[in-house]
């Protein structure tokens, strides 16, 4: 048979936009305690807890079963919904690895003037992690994904009063601010010794 000329299928088709704003989790689902996280891609205090903090919460707590860690987003300005809803469009497992990525590089992207510097940096970093121009594109211009990110956010904040980011909620109490380890520890332990 002749050889066909159509592009090759990507390896992955964006997910729906269901699954697109379903909760980012890692660990056990029916750990004992449940830590959430109210984050901006373009907060530096957001991007400190992620180097910092959270590689201690996350071998101490969650790789040993007794945390549930959920990601969710609280844009603070359009990069960080850009950001949001690029992330959001990656396939599960690609998404806490591409978050990481963009706290990381948060300095670089978020350093332009204007949005198109913005969002060239983000498609960048998009493709890095298998999203093609064309899903890139099409991501962004998903009004029902954004309009998800804000209406979570906006329900977030009347839900837990939350006026800044990063703002953590452990098992439905507020623990505001990127604080350090021993603070989170204190929280933490105190849920697990309740949850018992």
């Amino acid at each position: 048979s002749a050889p066909t000329t159509s592009s090759p299928a990507p390896a992955w088709a964006l997910p729906s936009t269901e699954a697109m704003l379903a909760d980012r989790v890692l660990g056990k689902a029916d750990a004992p305690v449940t830590m959430i996280e109210y984050s901006s891609f373009t907060c530096p205090h957001c991007a400190q807890f992620t180097a910092e903090t959270f590689p201690k919460i996350k071998s101490e707590y969650i790789d040993t079963g007794k945390l549930k860690f959920v990601f969710r987003d609280y844009p603070l300005n359009n990069p960080s919904l850009a950001a949001a809803v690029v992330a959001r469009c990656l396939p599960l497992e690609r998404y806490f690895g591409f978050a990481e990525m963009l706290f990381r590089d948060q300095k670089e992207w978020t350093q332009h003037p204007d949005m198109k510097g913005v969002l060239d940096d983000l498609k960048v970093r998009a493709q890095l992690a298998g999203l093609s121009d064309a899903d890139f594109d099409a991501c962004l211009k998903n009004a029902d994904l954004i309009k998800g990110i804000q209406t979570r956010a906006a329900e977030a904040e009347k839900q837990y009063k939350i006026d800044s980011t990063p703002t953590f909620i452990v098992n439905g109490k507020s623990v505001p601010g990127a604080l350090p380890f021993a603070d989170f520890k204190t929280a933490i332990d105190a849920a697990l010794a309740q949850a018992k």
